[in-house]
């Protein structure tokens, strides 16, 4: 056997063997088992519970209900103005971190992402002072044009905006990052301007990162509570959406907060269905 024969059968041991093309992989250790087991029975037993808890029987007269249709009339716009919102306002921000050098541009992003781990009541509180009617900006609108946003649906709007745009934002910085800025320079060489380059190159260009982004902001808004019951309230068929809804009938009738929450659980099953090509494949 010369040399190069031996090193074939050692490559074709260390494969499986020359018609497996395929790495063996070790098994899993036990002290490692033991632990993912746990822990995916931790995050699967409450929605199990949840699913064999539900009113199956009185689900339709649940969920056919005034007060169950008008939250969730009210989640969906309030959760879809949010993303329009965080569109408009987070597309231009997450193209000026990724394509921009400026000095504490570093403490910019971490103040952009701030939301993502600041608690949504004191997000709410943070709303309160600065736009309330005796906020900072918010004594300003309310003298000037008459705007009082506390308390309305226009509140629900601006809290759910506030703890969602982070998420748009990272996706879109993350896409921007990974896409060649080459296009645009040639775009720019060729007489676009920056605008035109960005709205006729970039943005195509973007645009799974852009969806994947408003489809996570989406998600983040139509569950949002903290923000939304501090800043907003929890008023019936004006600030009252679909996790409010659930908290207030979780204290006097919990087969209608159940029912509620499998809505919820449904739309969020839905939105992961809808990103587990960008997300949840794993190579």
């Amino acid at each position: 056997m010369t040399g190069a024969d031996t090193s074939r059968a050692a490559a074709d041991t260390l494969t499986g063997g020359p018609r497996s093309g395929r790495v063996r992989r070790p098994g899993v250790p036990l002290p490692l088992m033991l632990p993912a087991l746990v822990g995916l029975a931790f995050l699967l037993l409450p929605l199990v519970a949840l699913l064999a808890r539900a009113p199956w029987r009185t689900l339709p007269d649940q969920l056919t209900s005034t007060a169950v249709w008008q939250a969730l009339q009210l989640s969906l716009v309030s959760a879809t103005a949010a993303t329009a919102v965080s569109l408009v306002l987070g597309v231009p921000l997450a193209w000026l971190l990724a394509r921009t050098e400026f000095p504490g541009r570093g403490l910019v992003r971490a103040l952009v992402t701030l939301p993502l781990v600041l608690p949504p009541v004191v997000g709410g509180v943070a709303l309160l002072l600065a736009l309330g009617r005796n906020g900072i900006v918010g004594q300003w609108l309310d003298a000037w044009f008459g705007i009082t946003l506390p308390f309305t649906t226009a509140g629900v709007v601006v809290a759910e905006a506030f703890v969602a745009m982070p998420f748009l934002v990272i996706s879109v910085e993350g896409t921007l990052r990974a896409a060649d800025p080459r296009y645009e320079e040639a775009a720019t060489t060729l007489g676009a301007s920056r605008f035109t380059a960005f709205r006729r190159v970039t943005l195509p260009l973007i645009a799974p990162g852009v969806a994947a982004g408003s489809v996570l902001a989406w998600a983040r808004a139509l569950g949002e509570f903290g923000a939304t019951i501090t800043f907003a309230g929890n008023f019936p068929g004006r600030t009252q959406t679909m996790p409010l809804a659930v908290y207030l009938a979780l204290q006097n009738d919990p087969a209608a907060a159940i029912a509620l929450s499998l809505v919820l659980l449904a739309v969020s099953i839905t939105v992961l269905a809808g990103l587990r090509d960008r997300w949840m494949t794993a190579s």
